[in-house]
């Protein structure tokens, strides 16, 4: 059983959410989804109150350890231009500064295969203090999208196990192994499975799915009637 991380702090006569949230290091909108989930909560604070779990989803399964150019790889997958990869990248960065997070104005020079993050985001769950897992993520996301740091790198990984105040010789045993490889299967397996092909997916109580890096109050709204039960 995963470790669950309370946000914010319980408080009596609260409704108590769970809330898996289905994302990958590698997507901006994703770090754009948990600032406005953390501010929708902060706002609710003193009527609701969550348990998230970060669950794991890799944009680019197959991506190989080099790395590859970001434009090059957004041309091929999307189809997109330079200059509508530019004018996206400047809404996620609006965006992000609604919310509070800072992505670097150049953008990622590449993008890489993020499996190895998600070992580190499982083991951090499993045999973390209660909020490691949620310090993990956020240092995993400030590193890829903020620094534009090589994701693949397993130094750059376990700088952030440190930011985290994790083990780091333990970190370190894991990424030399192949530890925690067949639970994060399962797990994207599951979710995938169940319908999830884009992200964040942000589930409520296994029951209820909002999709996107939607605004705070989007969330806010949501959560609000959820825990009222008006869906």
């Amino acid at each position: 059983m995963a470790t669950r991380i309370p946000y914010p702090p319980p408080l009596t006569d609260m409704a108590t959410l769970h809330i898996d949230f289905v994302s990958d290091v590698s997507c901006p909108w994703c770090a754009v989804g948990l600032g406005a989930l953390e501010q929708a909560l902060q706002n609710l604070q003193g009527s609701v109150t969550a348990d998230i779990s970060f669950q794991p989803f890799e944009l680019n399964p197959h991506m190989g350890p080099e790395g590859q150019d970001i434009g090059e790889h957004l041309t091929q997958k999307y189809g997109s231009t330079p200059e509508q990869q530019a004018q996206i990248r400047e809404t996620i960065r609006a965006r992000g500064a609604e919310v509070g997070f800072t992505f670097n104005p150049g953008g990622r020079g590449r993008i890489w295969n993020t499996f190895d993050a998600h070992r580190l985001l499982h083991w951090a769950a499993e045999e973390g203090a209660s909020g490691q897992q949620m310090a993990l993520k956020k240092a995993l996301l400030t590193a890829c999208h903020t620094r534009s740091e090589a994701m693949g790198h397993h130094e750059v990984l376990l700088a952030c196990v440190a930011e985290a105040g994790l083990d780091g010789d333990r970190a370190r045993g894991i990424l030399a192994s192949d530890e925690f490889t067949q639970e994060v299967r399962e797990r994207q397996a599951f979710y995938t499975g169940n319908g999830i092909h884009s992200v964040p997916a942000v589930i409520v109580n296994q029951r209820h799915l909002i999709s996107g890096g939607q605004p705070a109050a989007v969330f806010e709204q949501a959560l609000r009637r959820i825990a009222a039960g008006e869906v």
